[in-house]
């Protein structure tokens, strides 16, 4: 059995659930690492509270190995938006961002300008909400000091070119949510100076996985305004105040959950396995077939159909009067997608077999059928 194989047969749920852009099922082996590391630590010996803690370096090298960054350049953090208001906080200037992100970025913007009167939010218009390299080279000033995007657009499956945006924007600082793209899809971070993602979806780790990079740039440029007294450098002194340490530990509130940790490097070590590539080709063929059967019953699609323009999402726009009875139709073949503003956004992984297809494909007929013309 090959490493992709292996990472396919890991998907054990029963058919029909096409919503991984909204939670990932936990994989076995992280079921398996959760239990008996809780039992470890159950124990009160200190070798096995150590033996869990070390999975937080592990879970670092594994991440900076994905990424393709220095381990010293990796935090932990509670979630993407922990890492993503990190980054927000610390800068000052035109912060560039769309409208119509993912609340977590458009919320953590918002309420770092307002706090603090440093930033100032440069909003992105556009009329099918991708951020593309012209939307952004049209609405650059002089005073953009830092581009916000995800890299899988959470509403419509775009996924941006990383790459392209930074030649664009020159030295300025690059951010990225990659919590919807990170470990799917094959793309060069290091085109960016801020990455942030989590575990819970994608990777089927869990919630409390999350973690950010923060590149040389970023060091230099953003400040550490919610750094706490893990992010310093040495051991902790009573009566002093440390300043912040020199390296992304800076960007950290508190000490890593060595649970989350743990599996999160777990289900990492699947995903490095397998090979992003590899994953990344399996989710296209899936969201292909998905976008077969929407074509086929004459359901637009707003995702691109360029593979290398979308990660695992395909985003269905039914017209105003079809969407509830679309979603019916899915609820009705036992299939679990995400309902929002009048879209249906399904989201299909490695696992996701002929039969949930099928599935889908029958739902989309039922639907059709009954559908007035």
């Amino acid at each position: 059995m090959t490493d992709l194989e292996a990472f396919h047969a890991s998907f054990d749920g029963e058919p029909g659930y096409l919503d991984w852009a909204a939670f990932g099922p936990l994989c076995p082996a992280v079921r398996v690492e959760a239990q008996a590391d809780a039992e470890l630590l159950g124990s009160g010996r200190r070798s096995s509270i150590d033996l869990v803690d070390a999975h937080v370096g592990e879970a670092r090298e594994l991440v900076a190995g994905l990424i393709d960054a220095p381990v010293d350049e990796v935090v932990l953090q509670p979630s993407t938006t922990y890492g993503i208001m990190q980054a927000f906080y610390g800068l000052a200037g035109g912060l560039m961002l769309s409208r119509t992100e993912f609340p977590n970025l458009t919320v953590a913007a918002t309420r770092a300008s307002n706090a603090l009167g440093s930033l100032q939010l440069q909003w992105l218009e556009s009329e099918d909400g991708f951020v593309t390299p012209d939307l952004v080279r049209e609405a650059l000033t002089d005073d953009t000091t830092a581009l916000a995007v995800s890299l899988v657009d959470a509403r419509t499956g775009y996924r941006a070119d990383l790459t392209a945006l930074r030649d664009v924007i020159g030295d300025r600082l690059l951010i990225v949510d990659a919590i919807q793209g990170f470990g799917t899809v094959d793309v060069d971070y290091r085109a960016a100076d801020v990455v942030c993602s989590n575990g819970y979806k994608w990777l089927r780790a869990g919630r409390g996985t999350g973690w950010a990079w923060f590149g040389e740039r970023a060091l230099e440029r953003i400040a550490p305004v919610l750094s706490g007294y893990a992010g310093i450098d040495g051991d902790l002194s009573f009566g002093l105040v440390p300043v912040p340490s020199s390296s992304s530990a800076a960007f950290t509130v508190n000490r890593p959950d060595s649970l989350a940790a743990a599996r999160l490097a777990t289900a990492l070590r699947e995903v490095r396995d397998a090979g992003v590539a590899a994953i990344e080709e399996e989710i296209a063929q899936r969201t292909g077939d998905v976008m077969y059967f929407a074509d086929r019953y004459e359901v637009p699609v707003v995702t691109p159909r360029e593979p290398s323009q979308r990660g695992g999402i395909v985003t269905l726009a039914p017209a105003p009067q079809d969407a509830g009875p679309l979603a019916a139709s899915l609820a009705n073949h036992g299939l679990t997608v995400t309902l929002r503003a009048g879209l249906v956004r399904v989201s299909p992984h490695v696992g996701t077999g002929g039969d949930t297809l099928r599935l889908f494909g029958d739902a989309l007929a039922a639907f059709s059928s009954s559908r007035v013309w």
